[in-house]
């Protein structure tokens, strides 16, 4: 039978917008893959998902009405159970083979195999190819239970008696192959090849689709609507870079914001408001989250990216006079954006040193006591810190900084918008006559905040995020709380990895683990509070070592650095360089080789072998050259390494490789004599603080 077109869609009330662009992608998927694995969508079958905020549809491609017949082999028994003396079937196979609808006519045409232990018995027969109405409507069953859907509501039928569960209510079901309905029932639904269009401006209702091909043209011309997420998305896009040249302006960037638009709306049309411009005087932050987070308006930006005082309506009308919905929306604006202005303008009447009292009533952790405590810890780590990098003047300002970092939690305009602390912190210290180091300290001791952010962009800054972030990794450990599995409520990776960015691209002169030591003494006075440093260091290098290899280093390069545990993380790009380079010497394989050995050769050994050497005991000729040679290179290497020129200290090692080949092939290293034996171990382990200075290299061996 031709394979033909397949549409189905599902009617309902509106979908949760920031979750409709993943509701669409699954049910698609899901719908397609169920086809697929029963033999009713070709393997080569595309599918296009729909998803609008009232419908989630698919379009499948190749779609049979019925699948294939399917050879199927069941094993039965041993051929010792199934048949007695004379070849006859057993009750046993006689009853196996009823419950599989055969008879003791099959038994002559019954396979015989070997399993491994014994003859079996396989019967072998011919499965039915499920059909389009058998196989679709357990692939929209399959296609609704896999939808990530974190809540459902339970509604009632309109049978008055029933309920059922689902995202929201559904009031319509179209399932077409071709020009023909299939029949389905879900959710109290049957299906037809009706739908409904836009709520007030399609031009047909209820809109009916001749064949399944039909579905996204006779949507938008019938239904005005653009049932396309994708189409939809750009749609608007367009719309608002067309607007916004107009208006002589740039609507702001953000992709979140338009899907969760794009999920609002099913014919957009985009139109420009305003609002007065003594709201400017408002941090545009402010008025551009409430406008974001509120009202869903895109703010249009001048070409310096600074706010002006229009902004961009995505409305799902479109009338041929919009002033009323323009004039609407600018009603509706203006008391939030009075809010923030009255926030602001609250706020700046007290300073933020004035508010930091008020932190120790702000619970920050059961264990770990309150935001005021935190803020001395975090302090005293920055001042720490700051004494390190730049002495007493710059530890007085990273500590200033951080005793002010938490105050603007306090604030009206934060208590509204928690997305803006830090930076409401920074213009009310500009406010307060703050220096400028200091005011965007307070601001910046949140960065980085995701992957790619910013780092902070001054040294005052650096120090206090610094702090912030050891205190919380330090503080989290302490009291049990690591992260396990995908499990991470404090965001502890993402903590260490913003300290790994701040120390490794500030190439800083801070050793990580003085750094865990001095946050741990912070939590001196913590009842209960356990130092976890080396757990602690370990999660940090495993983060490490992670974010490196997304950078397109090697395994076995990250391995080689990473193993070794360097404490000045702003050394690793030039020791993964030198490694790099070292990888290319034609003595590196043989090296890395050797150093594996020379590394199992001391793991053996019960003591501490000390990298020492008795040169009146080398007796043989081999141990007496490895040794000149280590006598002459290793100055040279660790010259170079003092440098920080690591590739020059890697690269000397390369005039080893002869004399240690001829040491393994000619020196017996456990010799019976404890002396000699103890003198080559002193030799080898010699070698191997040499050759694992900048890096394990015997991470490069295959």
């Amino acid at each position: 039978m031709t394979a033909k077109n397949l549409l189905v869609e599902l009617f309902v009330e509106e979908l949760p917008p920031k979750a409709l662009k993943k509701l669409g992608e699954v049910f698609a998927q899901t719908l397609t893959a169920s086809l697929k694995n029963a033999g009713l969508a070709a393997s080569t079958a595309a599918v296009t998902a729909y998803a609008s905020p009232r419908r989630l549809a698919a379009h499948v491609t190749e779609v049979a009405a019925v699948a294939a017949d399917k050879p199927v082999v069941q094993k039965l028994m041993p051929v010792a159970v199934g048949l007695d003396a004379a070849g006859n079937a057993t009750p046993a196979l006689l009853k196996k083979l009823a419950a599989l609808g055969a008879d003791a006519s099959c038994v002559p045409n019954l396979r015989r195999e070997n399993d491994g232990k014994a003859d079996v018995l396989f019967y072998e027969s011919l499965a039915k190819g499920a059909t389009l109405a058998e196989g679709l409507q357990k692939a929209l069953e399959a296609a609704l239970a896999a939808l990530p859907i974190p809540k459902v509501m339970s509604y009632q039928l309109q049978d008055g008696w029933s309920s059922v569960n689902f995202v929201r209510p559904a009031h319509g079901l179209v399932a077409l192959h071709g020009s023909d309905v299939v029949p389905l029932a879900i959710l109290g639904l049957n299906s037809g090849r009706e739908t409904h269009g836009h709520r007030f401006e399609a031009t047909v209702d209820p809109v009916v689709f001749a064949n399944a091909d039909e579905y996204a043209s006779k949507l938008a011309s019938d239904g005005a609507v653009i049932a396309s997420f994708a189409e939809r998305r750009a749609e608007i896009a367009r719309q608002l870079a067309a607007a916004a040249a107009q208006a002589g302006g740039k609507p702001i960037d953000d992709e979140a914001l338009l899907d969760e638009v794009t999920a609002l709306v099913e014919r957009p049309n985009v139109l420009v408001g305003q609002f007065e411009e003594e709201f400017l005087a408002v941090p545009q932050e402010c008025l551009i989250l409430t406008m974001k987070a509120n009202q869903k308006y895109f703010p249009l930006l001048d070409a310096a990216g600074k706010l002006t005082n229009k902004f961009l309506v995505v409305s799902n009308i479109s009338p041929a006079d919009a002033s009323a919905v323009i004039g609407g929306n600018e009603r509706v604006v203006r008391p939030r954006l009075a809010d923030a202005k009255f926030f602001f303008d609250q706020d700046r009447k007290k300073s933020l040193e004035s508010r930091v009292a008020g932190l120790a009533k702000v619970v920050y952790h059961n264990k770990l006591g309150t935001q005021g405590e935190r803020m001395q810890r975090v302090a005293a780590i920055a001042r720490a810190i700051g004494q390190q990098l730049g002495g007493e003047t710059l530890a007085l300002q990273a500590e200033q900084a951080a005793v002010l970092a938490k105050a603007d939690l306090l604030t009206d305009m934060v208590g509204e918008f928690p997305e803006l602390q830090g930076i409401m912190g920074r213009y009310y210290a500009l406010h307060d006559g703050l220096a400028a180091d200091i005011a965007d300290a307070i601001e910046d001791h949140y960065k980085p905040r995701f992957a790619g952010d910013s780092l902070p962009r001054n040294q005052v800054g650096t120090i206090v995020a610094l702090a912030d972030k050891l205190e919380t990794l330090v503080g989290m450990f302490g009291i049990g709380q690591i992260p396990t599995g995908d499990r991470d409520p404090f965001a502890l990776r993402r903590h260490a990895l913003g300290t790994i960015r701040m120390l490794a691209e500030g190439n800083l002169d801070l050793p990580l683990d003085s750094l865990l030591n001095v946050a741990g003494q912070a939590f001196a006075a913590v009842d209960g509070f356990k130092t976890a440093e080396t757990t602690l260091a370990d999660f940090i290098y495993d983060r490490l070592a992670g974010s490196l290899r997304e950078q397109g280093y090697t395994a076995q390069e990250v391995d080689a650095v990473v193993s070794q545990r360097p404490q000045r993380l702003g050394d690793i790009p030039k020791r993964l360089a030198a490694v790099r380079a070292f990888s290319a010497l034609p003595e590196a394989a043989a090296l890395a080789a050797a150093n594996k050995r020379v590394g199992n050769i001391l793991k053996k050994v019960e003591d501490s072998v000390d990298a020492w050497v008795d040169a009146a005991l080398l007796k043989e000729a081999a141990e007496v050259a490895l040794h000149a040679a280590l006598v002459e290179v290793v100055p040279q290497a660790d010259a170079a390494f003092d440098t920080g020129d690591y590739a020059e200290s890697l690269q000397a090692l390369a005039a080893l490789r002869a004399p240690v080949d001829a040491f393994f092939d000619g020196v017996m290293v456990n010799a019976d004599d404890p002396a000699l034996r103890s003198n080559r171990l002193g030799l080898l382990a010699k070698l191997h603080a040499a050759m694992n200075k900048v890096a394990d290299i015997s991470k490069l061996s295959a």
